[in-house]
């Protein structure tokens, strides 16, 4: 009746029965399949009344064993359970590490897990000399959400033995996992203190400081072992990223040359010497990397760059034909190339090709954010303000809460048209999600000013010009103490916007609209 009730499904009679069955006939077998239906059906109940009729037929059966201590922990029961696994520690072969590891592992699995670390501790307790049972009580720890005890039982590893990197990963990858990410580079930082001629755990810690954006000092980390490890290709690829990234450009040319002479990541090392020959305004050197760059993840953006680099030495037909040739994986890098010829025409002013460059690859409706709001943008420069319109609401209708798109439409609404009550209910909207925005900011002032609140638009463009001491926040601010009487501190904002901007258009014109 039990076997057929489990096959058909209904577990709760095939549990009853087959209970009743161990208890009455005390057969061993019947015991192990009373407490495996049971756990399988997770009644807790009666698979620790079986389990406990199996140990008491079998005392010698680790699984058996295990079994009954899980369920003691889901009982909450921490002494009864320690009886079970202090024995399968004692007699289970193998290394006593091993089978704390192989407990650890058994208890990180129960949902109580206060109850299953008050067991592990008193287990590491009777087993302290052993680092494996140090590490399996960390592990299990940091899954109980019990963070100093885990670096306590981690720095007990560390004072008695010099700490493998294979240790120290299994400690920190958990770390990482739970976001404790501040956690492990403090704990490895105490580490290196103690220990510090421990090469991979320095390592491990120079990575991880990257990853938390503290990328100062992971170069000087990543420096130091460079200087143990100078063919180290990882590391001195590392140094060079850091190098470029704290625009240390010279160093990390040396980073990336190292590269090549180690004939390691060469297609990178060709990508990042390329940009750095843009950055020092040398386009040949720059077109002869890029061109060196035969594959990899990089072998894309080099012919993006050359396109560009191209653009900017005067090739204009030359680049867009370069760019037509390219062959392309997906529709992003589609997009990239449709914008990448949009911009190099529309920087020559040849807005018309640049516009129809932007149709032809958004013809069928296609929806790419950053290319509606770039035509869009193009839109603005050539007065097709219902063009602009069109995108930026198609953008919105998909990402109501783009901030960028928010404002701009606000911002345009604002300055070409008489829809200063819609215009203000966007930039309120896009403020709201990125209230330090600069450019929002900016537009918030404009609008207000458009709706005759002159003194609420001054606050807001003076905390735009606080952000940034752009010229278009200068031109607008100045125009509005202008309308409000205060010529003076009108002109000095627009003389001192001068002095670092002399040539922009926009302070220029309003300047000359305004004071003839």
């Amino acid at each position: 009746m039990a076997e057929f009730a489990g096959q058909r499904g209904h577990l709760d009679v095939a549990v009853k029965n087959y209970v009743e069955l161990a208890s009455s006939l005390r057969d061993v077998g019947l015991a192990e399949r009373a407490t495996r239906i049971a756990v399988f059906a997770r009644d807790d109940e009666s698979a620790l009344s079986a389990a406990r009729t199996w140990v008491e037929l079998d005392p010698k059966d680790m699984d058996a064993r295990q079994i009954l201590a899980a369920m003691y922990i889901r009982h909450g029961n921490a002494d009864a359970a320690l009886e079970h696994l202090e024995y399968v520690v004692s007699h289970d072969a193998g290394q006593p590490g091993n089978r704390l590891r192989m407990v650890a592992n058994l208890l990180g699995h129960e949902d109580d897990r206060q109850t299953a670390l008050a067991v592990m501790e008193k287990l590491v307790a009777k087993h302290g000399d052993d680092s494996d049972a140090l590490l399996a009580y960390a592990l299990l720890a940091i899954r109980a959400e019990q963070l100093d005890k885990a670096r306590d039982a981690m720095n007990r590893i560390v004072k008695r033995t010099e700490l493998s990197s294979n240790v120290a990963m299994a400690y920190l990858a958990i770390l990482q996992k739970q976001g404790k990410l501040p956690q492990a580079i403090e704990w490895l930082d105490s580490v290196l203190a103690a220990n510090p001629k421990q090469f991979g755990l320095r390592l491990i810690y120079a990575r991880l400081l990257a990853d938390a954006n503290r990328y100062e000092e992971a170069r000087l980390q990543f420096g130091m072992l460079s200087t143990e490890a100078p063919d180290n290709s990882d590391i001195v690829f590392a140094l060079g990223l850091l190098n470029l990234q704290a625009n240390r450009v010279d160093e990390a040319a040396k980073n990336f040359t190292r590269l090549l002479k180690l004939d390691a990541r060469t297609d990178e090392a060709h990508f990042y010497l390329g940009q750095i020959a843009e950055a020092r305004k040398e386009p040949e050197l720059a077109l002869a990397q890029y061109k060196q760059v035969q594959g990899g993840s990089n072998y894309f953006n080099a012919q993006m760059r050359t396109a560009m680099v191209k653009a900017v030495k005067g090739q204009t037909d030359e680049a867009i034909a370069f760019l037509d040739k390219l062959t392309v994986e997906d529709d992003e890098q589609r997009f990239t190339v449709a914008r990448a010829k949009g911009e190099i025409l529309t920087d020559k002013n040849r807005l018309e090709e640049a516009m129809k460059v932007y149709d032809a690859v958004l013809a069928n409706g296609e929806f790419h954010s950053d290319l509606l709001y770039t035509r869009a943008m193009l839109a603005e420069r050539m007065g097709k303000i219902d063009v602009l319109e069109k995108d930026l609401r198609a953008i919105l209708a998909k990402e109501p809460d783009n901030s960028q798109a928010l404002n701009a439409l606000g911002y345009t609404l604002a300055d070409s048209t008489k829809r200063y009550d819609e215009a203000l209910a966007l930039i309120t909207r896009a403020l709201e999600l990125s209230p330090k925005d600069f450019y929002i900011l900016d537009s918030m002032g404009w609008v207000l000013y458009r709706l005759g609140r002159l003194d609420e638009a001054i606050q807001y463009l003076e905390k735009a010009r606080e952000l940034r001491n752009d010229p278009e926040v200068a031109a607008h601010l100045g125009e509005v103490l202008w309308v409000k009487g205060d010529r003076a501190a009108a002109t000095k904002t627009w003389e001192t916007a001068l002095r670092d901007t002399p040539n922009d258009k926009k302070l220029l014109e309003v300047i000359k609209r305004l004071k003839p």
